[in-house]
């Protein structure tokens, strides 16, 4: 299968899979997609399960599967058929002709593999339907920077791939150990944003390279934008082909058209069928750019209530709720996730509210509190560990010291100020 029309796929979920028809048991029989219910994200993770799955609508008797790159302790699997794979990879390979990948391009890989992680795989899938002359280095982004800097130069590298925390840190290492200034053609990052601190660094070191977002996807909802060399930073454009994305009113979920108003991304996969995906949050706050038409572009503003993006890593809400919440010594009542970019990388502060006592009484357990985060988020530590992140930050703040909405008086459970304070 390579796309299937969101008249059947509505039609395919509410026959094969039980969370979908339970989902859509008031609609009507043809449904138009703006009367679907967006999926509540925590209830399609319970019915996402590896055994006795209620998500899928067949067995996964053959193909891949990943398992989200994100800290929750409650694993996130993505289940694809062999076909369904396939077209994922092709559909976003083609995307790198529009985004100024040539012939002769020698392509270092730094995305990162293994414990069921997809970006290492997805992109070297993904080179090879580019329609280009392509030579692959599958490096890995675990490679200690002095190994992958003797690739670089041995082989004559001219192309980089991977996320931004770790192009930085290479570039860092080749400043300081090795020499000095490597002329790239490229370098294509991905998985987090790249601030402007960060683009100015990298072309000190790599001068002459274009610096360019490798595209807009997650082994989550799949395809969701592909960059070209029209898009400023964090711009996109909608893959048509494979995608049905929408940027909707945080409050109401109303679908936006206009121009320049901000809202969340829903996704619908028009290539998969097997875990579908429709009107999924993608967990990011975006914008559109131009008027409708094909291929529309929207520009991204940061992660929305779903979860935090904190360098290479996505904070969900719902797991670090969790993880507060199960907090003995003393349990928070509500609380906040903030994120903050300065001095190259970006910096999570929990505001909480604690919830008895003062927050200058809570403020005695900050130490034990980072210690358990550090024992059961290890991923958080070994990215401080790595500065790929700086060390989080606790406030403890009065219940109304919290941020909210201004229209509507609700919590705000992400405070993203990377690109300026967002409602």
């Amino acid at each position: 299968m390579t796309h299937i029309s969101l008249k059947d796929l509505i039609a395919l979920v509410r026959q094969h899979s039980p969370f979908y028809r339970e989902l859509y048991r008031e609609l009507p029989a043809d449904p138009e997609l703006h009367q679907l219910p967006p999926v509540d994200q925590k209830a399609f993770w319970e019915a996402n399960t590896v055994d006795n799955n209620q998500l899928l609508t067949a067995p996964h008797s053959e193909g891949i599967l990943f398992k989200s790159g994100g800290t929750t302790g409650n694993p996130k699997f993505s289940f694809f058929t062999g076909e369904e794979w396939e077209t994922f990879c092709r559909v976003f390979g083609k995307t790198f002709a529009a985004n100024g990948m040539n012939d002769e391009g020698r392509v270092i890989n730094l995305f990162y593999a293994g414990e069921l992680y997809a970006s290492f795989v997805f992109i070297t899938d993904s080179l090879k339907y580019t329609g280009k002359q392509l030579v692959q280095l599958p490096v890995g982004g675990a490679t200690d920077y002095a190994s992958i800097t003797h690739i670089l130069t041995e082989q004559h590298a001219n192309v980089l791939v991977g996320v931004p925390t770790t192009l930085l840190h290479l570039a860092e290492y080749i400043r300081r150990e090795g020499p000095g200034r490597i002329p790239l053609s490229a370098v294509y990052f991905g998985g987090e944003s790249m601030y402007p601190d960060q683009r100015a660094f990298l072309s000190e070191v790599f001068p002459g390279a274009r610096l360019t977002s490798i595209g807009y996807a997650s082994v989550d909802a799949g395809l969701l934008g592909r960059a070209d060399l029209s898009c400023e930073p964090d711009e996109h454009r909608v893959i048509d082909e494979a995608t049905i994305l929408e940027i909707v009113d945080d409050e109401t979920g109303v679908p936006i058209e206009e121009v320049g108003r901000a809202g969340k991304v829903l996704i619908t996969n028009l290539t998969r069928s097997l875990m579908p995906i429709l009107r999924y949050p993608a967990g990011d706050r975006a914008e559109w750019v131009e008027p409708p038409g094909p291929d529309r572009k929207f520009r991204l503003l940061g992660r929305s209530e779903e979860g935090a993006r904190v360098g290479p890593m996505t904070i969900y809400y719902e797991d670090m709720q969790s993880f507060l919440s199960a907090f003995a010594p003393y349990p928070v009542s509500s609380f906040q996730m903030r994120v903050t970019h300065a001095d190259g990388a970006d910096t999570l502060e929990l505001r909480l509210v604690p919830r008895d006592g003062t927050p200058e009484e809570a403020s005695r357990h900050t130490e034990a509190l980072l210690r358990q985060l550090a024992l059961e988020r290890p991923m958080i530590s070994m990215l401080q560990e790595r500065g790929f992140i700086h060390p989080v930050e606790i406030v403890w703040l009065h219940g109304d010291d919290l941020a909210v909405n201004a229209r509507t008086g609700k919590l705000r459970h992400v405070i993203d100020e990377r690109k300026g304070p967002t409602s």
